[in-house]
């Protein structure tokens, strides 16, 4: 599979993708400009963490507009692949590729640590081998990570099983003293109606080499490989 990595201005987790895909995973990845408009034959679109135009205005708003953005939602809306991790998921959901949006998180601070995380189903490639009885140790990184939408919304989200993780204790309770930053329902994570548009607050590349002690998140990137075709 040809993964392809976005990198806007701001961006600071590109490099950390590209290595536990191209290093750790061995797959064949190109790093892509914002202001590129060719996605060069990828399969797989990965828009990283970071800080895109400085968050300005609101996260991921003013990267929406990136020139690259209107290929990706071409190429998602065709049916490919495409990931965002943090203020990639941010973009999509300002891109309208993902529904609800992030708002500042419920203390106000920038939060900076190591979260459990639940894979709320299998029905999706990226928690298609994950164990839902299992969680899974990811670090969160933001300060505007809380997802929100209406009630509606939220219930359709529940209703079609697009709900991919939620944030939970080691044990795996979902209760509000394990919600880092106040996400309705724990949510950590969403995908669309067609299955092949995934945005995730944690970064699991972040947990995905041994060097690091933690390789919880390379089983995400392990059945995303085996399950993307």
């Amino acid at each position: 599979m040809k993964f392809g990595v976005v990198t806007f201005p701001g961006s600071n987790c590109d490099q950390d993708m590209v290595y536990v895909l191209e290093t750790i995973l061995n797959q064949e990845v190109v790093q892509l400009w914002h202001k590129d408009t060719d996605l060069q034959g990828c399969d797989f679109i990965v828009l990283p963490g970071g800080f895109s135009y400085g968050d300005y205005l609101r996260s991921g708003a003013i990267a929406k507009l990136s020139p690259i953005m209107g290929e990706v939602i071409k190429h998602a809306n065709n049916g490919g692949y495409v990931m965002g991790i943090c203020n990639g998921f941010q973009i999509l959901t300002e891109s309208g590729l993902l529904e609800g949006a992030l708002l500042h998180n419920n203390s106000q601070k920038f939060i900076c640590k190591n979260v459990y995380l639940k894979p709320a189903t299998n029905d999706s490639a990226i928690t298609k081998d994950l164990d839902v009885n299992a969680t899974y140790q990811i670090p969160i990184a933001h300060g505007e990570g809380r997802f929100y939408a209406d009630e509606a919304t939220i219930q359709k989200l529940e209703d079609n099983n697009q709900i991919l993780f939620r944030y939970t204790s080691k044990g795996g309770d979902t209760t509000e003293e394990f919600n880092p930053n106040g996400s309705i329902n724990n949510i950590a994570g969403i995908t669309n109606e067609g299955r092949n548009v995934f945005g995730m607050m944690p970064h699991p590349e972040r947990a995905a080499d041994e060097a690091l002690a933690n390789e919880d998140g390379k089983a995400f990137f392990e059945s995303i490989l085996a399950h993307c075709k």
